[in-house]
């Protein structure tokens, strides 16, 4: 068979499946149009082997692969259950019959040697390969990007501490300081965005820390802080009284004040033109957030204020809190991160390589922008646990199979977190969310090329 006449019967196909995945949501719900994607790339797959000559791969092995992929149809349980398989099946058994009969016509059109070949050169760089290419052109960041950023920051940084100490000597801070993935080395894509941590030093004898669970919100991620020993240390004693609604440590009350301090205050114009660099403040967004341009780059800086006691880290972050006055919300950030490079020392383990390809992935796919790296790095954390192979030759098994895990997680509404088995970090997620992720991550255990051609 000619490659013209292969090349009829792949149009012939790419309309049938089209016309299956444009209807699937309406006829099958959201859930089955993920199962039939996954079946119309797995017969897509069935029908170009079928095409090859004889000797492209065994025949043992064509089959073998064949009915790997369309087995990936029955790997979610949850769907299968709500009675999908058989219209899909029916459809897919539909589809690949019309598309034999059309492969197996004659055309007397002569092959096109030159695509036949750019195609055999594509299947020749393995799924190890690929991911590798896709790191170095997608996903990491040049020394000299990093270097500029943190820069930008920490010259930002210093001048915010200068002035907040100039306006309140007695405030009791600590030292502001650069922190998140622009400092960790997992800021991915661009390096577009740095956190500047305002560290809140609480007197511990004043102070208690209340744990999510203890508190009338119940949730675990929620914390707060309450006043202690008012019969011996009266209010006034601390600093931070002022800031106390109800008794306890009021976090929407520092951003506010911090906002009006810093944001509104600081002669922006002025310190742009000393930096050499366009700086303003980010204007209706729930975070103390300012925006830097420089030439083409871009570079958005979160001021955090953090409260630290022992291992506990605190910090106010109103677009996870909310309107809630006194929550704090208990950041992991460090102990995950931290984790993470602990284990690949241990085992000179890809894990944070990994974890960079899954945030730009997600970073480049609209539909996956809802996942971010507290997600991504728990799966890994996860799955850590009960796969042991971390080497560089184990890459793209692990890339998949965190998809797959993932997978797992939305199914069930549920992805624990590492440190905290109680916080679910799902919670926050819609049903139309979760279908949405689902979708795309169940047509990428398929076929994974799909997230890296974003």
């Amino acid at each position: 068979m000619d490659s013209r006449g292969k090349r009829r019967g792949e149009d012939g196909l790419a309309a049938v499946i089209d016309f299956l995945l444009a209807n699937a949501r309406l006829v099958l719900g959201v859930g089955g149009a993920a199962i039939l994607g996954i079946a119309t790339l797995a017969v897509k797959r069935l029908i170009e082997r079928a095409g090859r000559a004889p000797d492209d791969e065994k025949p043992d092995q064509k089959t073998v692969d064949g009915w790997e992929e369309l087995s990936l149809v029955s790997s979610s349980p949850k769907l299968l259950r709500k009675g999908i398989e058989g219209v899909v099946m029916k459809q897919i058994a539909a589809a690949t019959k019309t598309q034999k009969a059309e492969l197996s016509k004659p055309s007397s059109a002569t092959a096109e040697k030159p695509k036949v070949e750019v195609k055999r050169l594509q299947l020749c760089v393995s799924p190890q390969e690929r991911l590798k290419q896709y790191y170095e052109s997608h996903v990491a960041l040049s020394a000299d990007e990093v270097s500029r950023a943190q820069q930008q920051a920490l010259d930002i940084c210093t001048e915010i501490q200068g002035f907040l100490h100039s306006k309140h000597p007695d405030m009791p801070l600590g030292e502001m300081h650069l922190g998140g993935s622009l400092l960790d080395d997992l800021q991915v894509v661009s390096a577009d965005h740095a956190c500047l941590l305002v560290p809140l030093q609480i007197e511990d004898v004043l102070w208690k820390l209340i744990p999510g669970e203890e508190t009338i919100l119940g949730r675990p991620e929620f914390w707060m802080v309450r006043r202690i020993n008012l019969e011996y240390f009266p209010r006034g004693r601390s600093f931070w009284d002022r800031f106390m609604v109800g008794g306890y440590l009021s976090s929407k009350t520092i951003v506010e004040v911090l906002n009006k301090s810093v944001m509104e205050t600081m002669n922006w114009p002025s310190l742009s033109s000393t930096l050499d660099c366009v700086i303003r403040p980010v204007m209706g967004s729930q975070e103390l957030k300012l925006e830097i341009k420089n030439g083409h780059s871009q570079l958005f800086i979160s001021i955090l204020p953090t409260i630290r006691l022992n291992e506990t880290v605190l910090t106010a972050q109103m677009e996870f809190t909310g309107n809630f006055d006194n929550v704090w919300y208990h950041s992991l950030y460090t102990a995950e991160t931290t984790k993470l490079a602990q284990l690949d020392e241990e085992d000179h383990g890809i894990r944070k390589l990994c974890l960079k390809i899954l945030k730009a992935v997600c970073k480049n796919c609209p539909s996956l922008k809802k996942l971010t790296g507290a997600h991504l790095a728990n799966v890994i954390l996860h799955l850590s646990e009960k796969e042991y192979d971390w080497t560089e030759a184990a890459l793209a098994d692990r890339f998949q199979q965190a998809i797959t895990e993932m997978i797992g997680y939305l199914e069930i509404g549920c992805l624990p977190s590492y440190f905290k088995q109680t916080i679910n970090l799902l919670s926050d997620f819609t049903e139309e969310e979760i279908d949405e992720i689902g979708f795309m991550l169940y047509c990428a255990v398929s076929d994974p090329e799909i997230l890296l051609q974003m």
